[in-house]
């Protein structure tokens, strides 16, 4: 689905990653760990096409990114759900508006995704805040949101930057809920978190793989974690 082979990444002539090697498999879950700065957004833009490596390969669902054109990424991205640690939104729409962009940039026809639509804004908790405009939602609202805009598409893969890095624990319980549930649909899962106690709490619910960046590399964490 998504594979990385010795991987490296560097920018402004440092090396941010190093000897990346990553599969995520149909259905897998994985957390993704490490001190602010190590590198975790940057492994995660390397997943989904954003970023091409400086060195090794990155094949996305078979393609290696390198051979693949500004078309052949965007169908790619299609596929995959990306929820951002800084999710933005256009504040002139509506949160169900917001939600339903990606149908509207990908030509579907979002009138016949009402049923849809309203589905997921309910699985999200979002139904009485449909109408509302994203300034006046609050910080667990708009990662519920940028959640749902995340897999409207139906996406094989959802990943997560610090998804619950603005909202307190009891969101983030919710939040981890709503991606365990997805991940029981068939969904790959990755999350980029630095909060050790938010996967202690979810891996009793969960068969998830913990991997940490440390010294530019990709290792499994300890069972100590």
């Amino acid at each position: 689905m998504i594979e990385l082979e010795n991987v490296a990444y560097s920018y402004g002539g440092a090396e941010l990653l190093s000897d990346i090697t990553l599969k995520l498999q149909p259905g897998s879950f994985h957390f993704l760990t490490g001190p602010s700065g190590a590198g975790k957004t940057t492994l995660l833009k390397l997943c989904y096409g954003a970023l091409i490596p400086t060195a090794g390969f990155v094949h996305l669902f078979g393609q290696d990114v390198r051979a693949m054109g500004r078309d052949d990424i965007a169908l790619a991205r299609r596929r995959i759900g990306v929820v951002h640690q800084d999710c933005q939104f256009l504040n002139h729409l509506s949160v169900a508006e917001n939600i339903a962009l990606p149908l509207t940039v990908s030509d579907r026809d979002a009138a016949a995704e009402q049923d849809n639509l309203r589905e997921l804004t309910e699985w999200v908790g979002l139904t009485a805040r449909a109408d509302a405009l994203p300034p006046e939602l609050s910080g667990g609202e708009r990662q519920r949101a940028a959640l749902a805009r995340a897999v409207i598409m139906s996406p094989d893969a959802i990943l997560a930057d610090e998804p619950t890095g603005n909202v307190d624990w009891d969101m983030s319980q919710r939040l981890m809920r709503l991606l365990v549930e997805l991940n029981r649909m068939g969904k790959t899962i990755m999350i980029a978190t630095h909060d050790l106690a938010l996967i202690r709490a979810a891996k009793p619910h969960v068969q998830a793989r913990v991997l940490r960046i440390s010294n530019r590399r990709l290792q499994l964490a300890g069972a100590d974690l």
